[in-house]
């Protein structure tokens, strides 16, 4: 995927690229696997895709998830190399967790922390102080910090700074900053902080951007060959 991206960039600043793949299809590990029948190889599955399935070329399985933010850089990129002139991205307008029964969507402004079922009034308090907080949080400007050093300082202090409760830590380390484990709670929170702030930056720009990308091609003048192993 990051060849893909690099060899366009340089394609846009008039570079003639060769890029080559071992593979029979484009992506390596990130790759979005088209048709069925080729999934059914990699993963060496005996026997074809049942009838039932459908067509092969209805299918297109990525390996790994491409969920890209709004504002991040990588979509910048997108962007620049002009993907979009064949390429469409699909939008996620937020994330939702499962409580007592019942769906949630997690709120990511201020605005949605008022106005969520999922936590109580003096929590969506607090949650909207933090949110604010977020917003306004800028590493190279110590105005910002409000007493917290964002190299030193553990993230589960500024949750408690704030007053915030385990359900809303766990999803807002979960849902918006994107965190597979609790292992940041004890790292400094200076990452963890730009995440959530990435998170609710993409959303406020789903209006104008877009936020997932489904596949990665060719661009430009890129010359792309698959099933081609080049030894030095």
């Amino acid at each position: 995927m990051y060849e893909c991206i690099l060899s366009g960039i340089m394609s846009v600043n008039g570079k003639k690229v060769l890029h080559m793949d071992r593979n029979p299809y484009y992506g390596g590990e990130s790759a979005s696997i088209t048709p069925l029948e080729d999934l059914y190889k990699r993963f060496k599955i005996p026997g074809a895709p049942p009838a039932s399935m459908g067509r092969g070329r209805d299918w297109n399985v990525d390996l790994i998830p491409k969920f890209l933010m709004a504002n991040g850089q990588l979509v910048k990129m997108l962007l620049y190399t002009e993907v979009t002139r064949y390429l469409d991205f699909k939008v996620t307008e937020g994330s939702f967790v499962y409580k007592g029964g019942k769906i949630y969507k997690v709120p990511s402004t201020e605005a949605e922390a008022l106005a969520s079922s999922l936590m109580g009034l003096f929590e969506k308090r607090r949650f909207r102080k933090f949110l604010v907080y977020v917003a306004n949080f800028d590493e190279k400007d110590p105005r910002t910090f409000e007493g917290i050093d964002p190299k030193k300082t553990a993230m589960r202090e500024v949750y408690k700074k704030f007053d915030l409760g385990q359900d809303v830590i766990d999803f807002t380390g979960h849902a918006l900053a994107l965190y597979r484990t609790d292992d940041y709670l004890d790292q400094p929170c200076c990452e963890t902080i730009n995440r959530i702030k990435l998170y609710s930056e993409s959303l406020c720009l789903i209006a104008k951007h877009l936020k997932i990308l489904n596949i990665v091609t060719a661009i430009y003048f890129n010359s792309m060959t698959k099933n081609k192993l080049v030894k030095f």
